[in-house]
C-alpha cells in the first residue's frame, strides 16, 4: 500500500519517485482494463461504451476518484464501470463472459508482460553487460503484481465487480434471491471487504489478494527466467 510506503522509513526523493510510478501504472492498468470492457462490447454488437466515449486509452474517461484512492489507501481498487446495453448483443451469455473477462484477461496479460519484459531486461543486461537502470525493474515490478492483483480482485463475485457478473450468468437462475440482495447490498459489502483488508494488511500482514497476485506474477518471473537460462551462458 502506498500509504505504508510514504510512511514508513527510507529516502523521500525515492518515496516520491515510486509513487509517481505507480501512480502512472493506475493509470494506464485502469485505462486497459475499462478499454477491454468497451472494445469486447462492441465487437459483441453493443456500441453504447464508443458512443459514450469510453471506447478510449485516455484515463480521464476511466478514473473513478473513490476506486483510485482506495488503491492507493488498501492496495486495490476500481475504475469507473463501462456501461452496456445488453439488448444489443448478439448472442447474450456469449457477450456476456467474454465482456466481464474482457477486463481480467487483459490485466493478467499485462501482468504477464511485465514479467517477460522484466526477465528480458535482466537477461539482455546478463549477456551484453549493459546496465539497466534499477527504475525499469521497479516500475515493471509494480506493473506486474497491480495487474494481476486488478485481475484477483476483479474476480470477487460482488456487484459491481466483474467476478459477480460471471456470479449472475452462471448462477443467476438458480439463486435469483441473492443476485438481487447482492445489486441492492453490493457496494456495502465491497466497502466492508475493503475495511477488513486494510485492518488484516495493517495490522496482521495478511492480504490475501496480494498473496494471489505475487503467485501470478511471481510464477510468471519463474517461467520466464526457465526460458531465459536457455540463452544465458
Amino acid at each position: 500500500m502506498l500509504i505504508s510506503i510514504l510512511l514508513g522509513d527510507g529516502d523521500l526523493s525515492y518515496k516520491l519517485v515510486y509513487l509517481g510510478m505507480y501512480l502512472i501504472a493506475i493509470v494506464l492498468s485502469f485505462s486497459f482494463h475499462e478499454w477491454a470492457h468497451a472494445h469486447a462490447a462492441f465487437r459483441n454488437g453493443d456500441p453504447t461504451a464508443r458512443n459514450l466515449g469510453r471506447m478510449t486509452l485516455n484515463p480521464i474517461a476511466h478514473i473513478d476518484p473513490i476506486g483510485f484512492l482506495m488503491i492507493i489507501i488498501v492496495g486495490f481498487g476500481w475504475a469507473k464501470p463501462v456501461p452496456v446495453n445488453p439488448r444489443n448483443y448478439k448472442s447474450y451469455r456469449k457477450a456476456e463472459f467474454q465482456v466481464s473477462m474482457a477486463g481480467i484477461f487483459t490485466n493478467i496479460i499485462i501482468s504477464m508482460i511485465s514479467a517477460f519484459l522484466y526477465i528480458a531486461a535482466f537477461t539482455i543486461e546478463s549477456v551484453t553487460k549493459v546496465e539497466i537502470p534499477e527504475m525499469v525493474y521497479t516500475f515493471l515490478s509494480i506493473m506486474g503484481y497491480l495487474n494481476a492483483g486488478l485481475a484477483v480482485f476483479n474476480f470477487i463475485p460482488v456487484y459491481p465487480l466483474d467476478g459477480f457478473h460471471l456470479f449472475e450468468l452462471i448462477f443467476g437462475r438458480k439463486f435469483p434471491k441473492a443476485v438481487l440482495w447482492m445489486h441492492n447490498h453490493g457496494r456495502i459489502v465491497l466497502y466492508v471487504i475493503f475495511g477488513l483488508s486494510f485492518v488484516l494488511s495493517r495490522f496482521f500482514g495478511i492480504s490475501i489478494v496480494g498473496t494471489v497476485s505475487e503467485f501470478i506474477f511471481d510464477g510468471s518471473i519463474r517461467l520466464f527466467w526457465l526460458i531465459a537460462k536457455l540463452f544465458i551462458h
